[in-house]
């Protein structure tokens, strides 16, 4: 009996056993199903098609959302060129009008026109990126310029279109000080019939200026006056047109030079030997050939309008000096005529830009890859040049280029590069920072360590179009309480 109850209890357990393993297996088996169910189904075409389809729709919102604000950007340039282009083609027809007799009918027509391309350039500097806005300005003023080419060889630029040519704040201000000097003479001091020894003493260090632009000039010599360690060692030789020499008589009456520096403002009459027998330059604009203003060629009359100075540093209007620039006479200049920053690297700013080499004299003397130089900071050593007979050089080269084959007439840097070619130093870099009027990314450790900085460009210190970053570091030098700046409305 025993035994057969043990027997029955093996059986039922034994069968329980065998139930959970079935029931184990098929819960398995379901559970697989379940899941190849579920996976075939996410890979079916159908499904995947879904999912593209999703990520497609996504991708094209997004894009559809860019092409809107593109076209709202184009839309806007598009405009903006339309209008800079219309002023343009006006000013040209109106260069194309000029003539004698139609002047004085004109003059307000293209005064108003200039107003709105000013006007246009200044709403474009907010509109626009920087690079956009840059090429707005130069695409301007290149067309203002074209303009003003045309009237001269028209023969019909007089005082009145000169005038309006000038940005209007600096011709208010140069007129306002003349005013000045007419209301009351005996305040403005004419130079003294015989020069101060400072002037001439080839010990002192010597700086040449030539310019019609009287607040430019303020800011140079006060910035390196103020920079300089022995201030009363320094002579600044400025050199403006006839029209423009009161003016800076009675700004240096009421501001002197700080710190005891010493100015000397002259202009093309005091040099007699300046005429057209001498100089070809004289001779070509008195015909009529040549289209720059005589004031951009007196340096290359150096040695003949200081000959008793042994060494000079010649200072674009457009630069301001943050160090003490004695060093300059203690540069090595060997057997060199000129230091100064040697602009090229690559194959970027070599005489091939500057000279036409398909002219077989270019190509006889010169080499197309040598490394051009700029003007701003120049050192030259006058006995040097008086050696190397340099002016002689000069004049032969403008003779050579009175047709204008050689070179771009319309500048000066060309004749400079033929006339100094093989007897120019490299100036070291830490003397001449570049492109504070046309570049916006110059790193700030560059140009707090450059003992000038340089706003060479179409975007001067002294326009609206200044760049803002930099505008600071040329108004410091301006003496805000002159009057006459809130009088000719300087945005300063």
């Amino acid at each position: 009996m025993a035994g057969a109850r043990a027997s029955s209890r093996r059986r039922a357990v034994l069968a329980a056993v065998i139930t959970l393993i079935l029931l184990a297996s098929v819960s398995f088996l379901l559970s697989a199903t379940a899941t190849s169910s579920a996976s075939a189904a996410a890979n079916s075409p159908g499904s995947r098609l879904a999912i593209v389809q999703r990520h497609v729709e996504d991708h094209a919102a997004v894009l559809a959302a860019y092409t809107a604000h593109a076209r709202h950007l184009n839309a806007a340039s598009a405009s903006q060129t339309d209008a800079f282009l219309s002023i343009s083609s006006r000013l040209s027809a109106l260069a194309a009008r000029l003539s004698l007799s139609t002047v004085g009918a004109l003059e307000k027509e293209i005064k108003a026109q200039v107003k709105r391309a000013r006007s246009l350039a200044g709403g474009a500097k907010e509109a626009f990126d920087t690079q956009s806005k840059i090429q707005k300005l130069s695409d301007t003023v290149f067309a203002v310029g074209q303009q003003l080419l045309r009237a001269r060889r028209a023969g019909v630029l007089n005082s009145r279109i000169a005038a309006w040519s000038t940005p209007k704040s600096l011709h208010c201000l140069a007129m306002r000080l003349l005013e000045a000097r007419l209301a009351n003479a005996s305040a403005v001091p004419d130079e003294p019939p015989v020069p101060p020894p400072q002037l001439a003493d080839p010990s002192l260090y010597h700086y040449a200026i030539f310019s019609d632009n009287v607040l430019a000039v303020s800011v140079v010599v006060a910035s390196a006056a103020r920079a300089a360690a022995e201030p009363s060692r320094h002579v600044f030789h400025v050199v403006a047109a006839p029209m423009y020499l009161p003016a800076f008589r009675v700004w240096f009456a009421r501001l002197p030079p700080p710190l005891g520096a010493h100015v000397q403002l002259l202009s093309v009459s005091d040099f007699p030997f300046l005429n057209a027998n001498y100089s070809p330059v004289l001779r070509q604009i008195e015909d009529g050939n040549r289209d720059v203003a005589l004031l951009d060629y007196l340096r290359f009359y150096l040695p003949e309008m200081f000959p008793a100075l042994r060494r000079v540093v010649l200072l674009e209007d457009d630069v301001v000096v943050q160090r003490d620039l004695a060093g300059l006479w203690r540069v090595d200049m060997g057997t060199n005529v000129n230091a100064a920053l040697h602009t090229c690297f690559g194959g970027f700013r070599r005489y091939g830009k500057y000279l036409n080499f398909s002219e077989p004299v270019v190509q006889e003397s010169f080499s197309h890859r040598a490394c051009a130089w700029s003007y701003g900071v120049n050192v030259f050593d006058l006995q040097a040049w008086r050696r190397e007979q340099c002016t002689e050089q000069f004049h032969r080269f403008m003779e050579m280029n009175e047709n204008g084959t050689l070179w771009d007439p319309t500048s000066v840097l060309p004749v400079g590069l033929m006339t100094f070619y093989g007897k120019t130093k490299p100036l070291d870099k830490s003397w001449h920072v570049m492109g504070l009027g046309y570049n916006p990314h110059i790193r700030p450790e560059d140009i707090g360590g450059a003992a000038v900085i340089h706003f060479n460009g179409n975007m001067k210190p002294w326009l609206d179009v200044a760049f803002n970053q930099y505008k600071h570091l040329w108004t410091k030098y301006v003496d805000t309480e002159m009057e006459f700046l809130t009088l000719c409305n300087f945005g300063l």
